[in-house]
């Protein structure tokens, strides 16, 4: 029997813009995959952080209706009211406008049939922010959601978020769209030996600085490149041997990814501390068949297999000690194994069928409470 279609609403930063939205690509694979299994999507986002004029989807999407509100109370309650004749509601982590209003008013909308979830993308942060203030607003909400999902954390944040009273949790790991990203052919604006992609932002900082910034200055000979919101800035230490390229719109990834020597994954600190968060640049990388050296992690042997599927370092040394002995051909192993990993196991149409999964038990079971 074929599953119940879904109306699902979804409030987050942006859909149709990875402008200071690193979850952009992760929102656009799972919807589409949603789309793909004949659910019907919208997705809420604000007029904020100049998205709409850095968007790298100029028409929107055929997977879902984009709607754009006002970043005004007013306007979030137009929405609201549309979203609330839908089957699922889903409120993300970090819209970055009215998130505290957001989350208390997707709960009061709720029909008697009307599932409503937490989507957290940031667990670590939302949840260190909980456990530092026990009066935190969203702290008394937490139970109120029929689900939290997590953009990751394994057991760890799942833990976490049940000591917070929430009713269930389950992440649902980053993956790739194989339609989006893909071998192509190297681009001569994006040579390098090792690059790294990833907006500037306060707990990832100190950790650039070991894992990238350290082997370029270890290493004068080669040309290392950063890419992402925040590093043109005028304070970034400038060296002759790094290309500093700014925002890298999403067109663009897989040739970053494809033409260096090797990629560099670094994670913000509050997602390695609680490990089980592979970055969703992870799985573009493997699914575009780069080799990557990822910072260790733990939980990273569940996704990609260290040493056949991706390197692993410890800190910046490691990094240095991996691009010193890897050859041309170690390399292109690595790549290609990764890629059929991630084909085989982290597709987005396996994370949408887990989604689907979930959200029709949850809501089935939202009918026995009310009926």
């Amino acid at each position: 029997m074929k599953n119940r279609q879904l109306r699902i609403a979804f409030f987050g930063s942006s859909l149709v813009s990875a402008y200071w939205n690193g979850a952009a690509t992760y929102y656009r694979g799972i919807i589409r995959a949603l789309h793909q299994r004949g659910h019907t999507i919208t997705f809420y986002e604000p007029d904020a952080y100049e998205r709409q004029a850095h968007r790298d989807l100029e028409k929107d999407p055929p997977y879902a209706r984009s709607v754009v509100y006002a970043p005004t109370k007013a306007a979030a309650d137009r929405v609201l009211a549309e979203a609330s004749e839908c089957d699922v509601i889903i409120k993300t982590s970090g819209v970055g406008v009215l998130d505290d209003y957001l989350e208390r008013r997707v709960l009061e909308i709720r029909r008697p049939h009307t599932m409503v979830a937490f989507w957290d993308v940031d667990a670590p942060a939302t949840l260190d922010r909980l456990q530092n203030n026990r009066h935190d607003p969203f702290a008394e909400l937490v139970p109120e959601y029929d689900i939290v999902l997590t953009y990751g954390g394994g057991k760890p944040v799942i833990n976490a978020y049940r000591e917070q009273a929430a009713r269930d949790c389950v992440p649902i790991y980053n993956a790739f769209d194989a339609d989006t990203h893909h071998p192509v052919e190297p681009v001569d604006a994006f040579h390098a030996t090792l690059a790294f992609l990833g907006n500037r932002l306060p707990d990832r900082e100190a950790r650039v600085k070991e894992f990238f910034f350290k082997p370029a200055d270890a290493m004068p000979g080669s040309t290392f490149m950063i890419g992402g919101s925040g590093w043109d800035a005028q304070d970034v230490p400038r060296r002759g041997n790094v290309k500093v390229l700014g925002h890298v719109y999403t067109r663009d990834h897989n040739a970053f990814n494809c033409t260096p020597f090797a990629v560099l994954n670094i994670s913000r600190e509050s997602m390695a501390r609680y490990g089980f968060s592979p970055a969703t640049r992870v799985f573009e990388a493997a699914g575009s068949g780069a080799c990557m050296i990822t910072d260790a992690w733990e939980g990273i042997e569940h996704f990609l297999t260290p040493g056949r599927e991706c390197l692993v370092a410890a800190d910046g040394d490691e990094v240095i000690a991996h691009l010193r002995t890897l050859s041309v051909e170690q390399a292109n192993a690595i790549g290609k194994a990764a890629m059929r990993r991630v084909l085989h196991e982290h597709t987005y149409a396996h994370r949408a069928e887990q989604v689907e999964s979930v959200l029709l038990e949850q809501t089935a079971l939202r009918k026995e409470m009310t009926a």
